[in-house]
């Protein structure tokens, strides 16, 4: 399922505009919406992945590779419509 489509979803199903950030599974996620997801991620300014510049193929397996480990979560704040990723 496209992650549009998804939040779509759960905008019509709750009144989001008060609820805290709501957690994404990445299985839920097409992989094209999810690698989507990554990427906006890793190119946002300020993302440093410390001393050796990498290519954002390889920022985005990184950041893959936590999520599949669980060591990363995807959150969807219904306030700002905005995604993000955090370390668990």
């Amino acid at each position: 399922m496209l992650f549009s489509r998804m939040v779509q979803r759960l905008r019509m199903d709750t009144d989001l505009t008060d609820s805290e950030p709501i957690e994404i599974p990445a299985d839920s996620l097409s992989d094209e919406a999810l690698r989507g997801v990554v990427e906006s991620f890793v190119l946002r300014e300020g993302t440093d992945y410390g001393p050796r510049e990498w290519t954002l193929d390889e920022k985005v397996d990184q950041v893959m590779a936590q999520i599949r480990r669980g060591e990363a979560r995807i959150l969807f704040d219904p306030a700002t419509e905005s995604v993000t990723l955090l370390t668990r």
